[in-house]
Parts: structure tokens; C-alpha cells; sequence
């Protein structure tokens, strides 16, 4: 299979698309965040607050490295600002990345009180922020978009066929 790269705002479903797909195609499911969390010793929320975007944004690239370059088979769930950094989107640029997006509503809902400092100033407000800045360079690095309002296993489903229509 290769990799499968899963890019989109905070709530998406990342994570928890990367884990039903690879279950279902029988592979790895990575998650940056949990490999920059590894390598810094504290979560990654807790990383982005105490040390600031830059360095988190530096961290978060060797942790997309990390995962093109030991894991040949995989889907890989990243954070959702990966995208703000010029060398993660040149790596992304080369990987298989699907682009997932949904309503804001549907993000909001999911997204609940958990901890997302670049949120927590307004959830809604934040969110249409990141929104604005980072739509474009989603859209650069990715083979295509999927929204990923449905169910769960109608987006799984989803995604399969994009995936096998997209590598024919």
C-alpha cells in the first residue's frame, strides 16, 4: 500500500480515520503528534504551549520524517497545522496525502473541551482563523478532499475508493 498521509483542521477525524483504515487494509496506523510526543516527553498540546509554534512546528516536521522514512506501509494521521511549515508541505507534497474537511459545526461538536491551544482563545473564532490560513496549503498538498461528516465506516468506505480511483 505505501503511505497514506491524512492532513485536515483539528477534529477532522484524522486519527481516528488513520486508525479504521489501516485496521482495515491490515497495516500500521501513525500518528505525528504521538511521535513528537515521544521524542519531547509531554504531549503535544503541552509541547505547543510551553515551547511555542516555532519550535513546535520544527518538531513536528522531524516527526513527519520520522514516519515517511521508517514506516514503508502506513496510514499516518498529522497534526492539523502541519501544513504551516514549508518543509512538511514539500514532504507532504511527495507522500500520498488525502485532505479531510468537514463543517465547522461537525468540528466544533467533536473537538468538545478537549485541549487545543490554538483554540482555546474561541474555539469557533479559532477555528474559522486556521480555517482562512491554512485551506490553501491543504489543498497544495493533497491528492483530494473528503469530507468526513458521515459515519465512520461510510467514510472509511469513502475513502478506499478515492484511494483506489486516485492510484490506477
Amino acid at each position: 500500500m505505501g503511505h497514506l498521509v491524512l492532513v485536515g483542521l483539528p477534529g477532522v477525524g484524522k486519527t481516528t480515520l488513520a486508525r479504521a483504515l489501516a485496521e482495515r487494509w491490515h497495516t500500521e496506523a501513525l500518528d505525528t503528534d504521538d511521535v513528537l510526543a515521544s521524542a519531547v516527553g509531554a504531549s503535544a498540546a503541552r509541547y505547543l504551549r510551553d515551547e511555542g509554534e516555532t519550535s513546535y512546528r520544527t518538531r513536528e516536521l522531524e516527526a513527519l520524517r520520522v514516519v515517511l522514512d521508517e514506516a514503508s506501509d502506513a496510514v499516518i494521521a498529522t497534526g492539523g497545522g502541519i501544513v504551516c511549515s514549508s518543509g512538511a508541505r514539500a514532504a507532504l507534497s511527495e507522500a500520498f496525502t488525502l485532505w479531510l474537511d468537514c463543517d465547522d459545526d461537525v468540528i466544533l461538536a467533536r473537538l468538545g473541551d478537549g485541549d487545543r491551544p490554538l483554540l482555546a482563545a474561541g474555539p469557533a473564532e479559532g477555528l474559522k482563523r486556521l480555517r482562512s490560513e491554512r485551506e490553501e496549503w491543504y489543498r497544495e498538498v493533497s491528492r483530494g478532499r473528503i469530507d468526513t461528516s458521515a459515519p465512520l465506516d461510510e467514510v472509511v468506505a469513502h475513502v478506499a475508493r478515492e484511494v483506489d480511483r486516485l492510484t490506477r
